[in-house]
């Protein structure tokens, strides 16, 4: 091939792609991040990472901007010397005519409440720096690594994505990373710092739990220090007489009438008591009682609460029945595969077991038994039955 018919077709070539790149050059960044997700999806996963970069790379371009314009206009002589009032600063400049500084923080005020800032526009400044952040887009990014199988890469994206937080469209989300983090840190067997972040997720969200944990750490404290007389919070002292009682009729009253006592619908938390309750089972450590407690009874609370919108007449009797209604309820089926509903009834019944409590236990053994639909968690149980025995620990590394 010719040296000139080379030039021509590399400058055909820059020619017909120059229109891709500059469309991309503008592309918002949120647009950036749907187009990536639509990737992902379709398992274009290189062309869904750089999507993702790019969503990144935009916003951060557009919140430097924004920073700039806002700084040159409070570089104005005129300004500096009114001071870090922001309600005057943003009258000048709407006044004025400084049509980048009014929309950079037009933008600002639709992304943070103008009264966060306390009429500082040194404050509002500062904003803009967080504002360059895109958590979800780190998020995304992780999820490319980890489908890659890349995971110290994805638990770096998660961290630093929950490190961004406050920036988060849906502040929600936050647990959300938290939950990824702790998935990625169990299956890279990294116990420790796994157990460290679902038991944050249950000491910040769970009032029942870390209130009565709070409770007793105090009376602890007035036991140990007589001066202290301290009182405790209504609140607290109440979560604590509750998870006393919930326990106290678990062990002595039976699985049934624990369940026809109680409700508690905080599925946010489910899945950290859940995951807890079985790593604690796992290493024989007795607090795995009150996790695989708290887990079964929301699961429990959940299938009722549902069962009662098409039955408002129904009424909690027993586990057999209420798993009868299971089996007419598709949602419920795909609810209780969601939450490993048998597992947590045999590794709740295995707590029990070790710490003594021998017909609860035998107890919930009978019910998985009758129920051929709960597959290794029914013969498990057939088995414990024909001999009980503690579940062996399990050394983790």
């Amino acid at each position: 091939m010719s040296m000139m018919k080379k030039i021509f077709l590399s400058c055909f070539f820059i020619i017909l792609v120059s229109p891709v790149f500059s469309q991309r050059a503008v592309q918002p960044w949120w647009l950036s991040l749907e187009r990536g997700k639509i990737m992902l999806r379709d398992r274009e996963y290189g062309a869904a990472l750089l999507l993702f970069e790019d969503a990144r790379r935009n916003r951060r371009a557009m919140y430097e901007q924004m920073e700039r314009d806002f700084i040159n206009l409070l570089s104005i002589g005129e300004v500096r010397r009114i001071g870090d009032s922001l309600d005057i600063i943003e009258r000048y400049s709407r006044d004025r005519h400084y049509t980048a500084a009014s929309a950079a923080l037009e933008e600002l005020y639709y992304r943070i409440p103008k009264t966060s800032f306390n009429n500082s526009a040194n404050a509002a400044l500062q904003a803009f720096d967080k504002l360059k952040n895109y958590p979800e887009a780190e998020y995304w990014i992780g999820e490319v690594f980890r489908i890659e199988g890349e995971l110290s890469l994805a638990l770096a994206q998660y961290r630093k994505a929950y490190e961004m937080r406050e920036v988060l469209e849906n502040s929600a989300f936050s647990v959300d990373l938290l939950y990824k983090i702790a998935s990625v840190l169990r299956t890279r067997q990294e116990y420790n710092e796994m157990e460290r972040v679902y038991l944050s997720i249950i000491n910040d969200l769970d009032s029942l739990w870390s209130n009565a944990r709070r409770t007793d750490a105090s009376r602890s404290d007035n036991a140990n220090n007589s001066r202290n007389n301290t009182p405790v919070p209504y609140a607290q002292a109440s979560a604590s007489f509750a998870n006393q009682a919930m326990t106290r009729t678990l062990e002595n009253e039976g699985v049934n009438r624990f369940i026809q006592l109680y409700r508690y619908n905080d599925t946010i938390v489910e899945p950290a008591h859940r995951q807890l309750g079985f790593f604690f089972a796992a290493t024989g450590r007795p607090t795995a009682q009150q996790h695989l407690m708290f887990a079964f009874l929301i699961q429990n609370t959940v299938i009722i609460e549902e069962i009662t919108k098409r039955q408002f007449d129904f009424s909690f009797t027993d586990l057999s029945a209420l798993s009868d209604e299971i089996n007419k309820n598709a949602n419920l089926l795909s609810y209780i595969d969601a939450v490993e509903y048998y597992k947590t009834a045999y590794y709740l019944s295995a707590s029990l077991y070790r710490n003594g409590k021998t017909a609860v236990a035998r107890n919930l053994w009978e019910f998985l038994a009758s129920r051929p639909q709960a597959g290794e968690w029914n013969s498990r149980a057939v088995m414990q039955l024909r001999n009980p025995r503690m579940e062996p620990i399990v050394e983790m590394p």
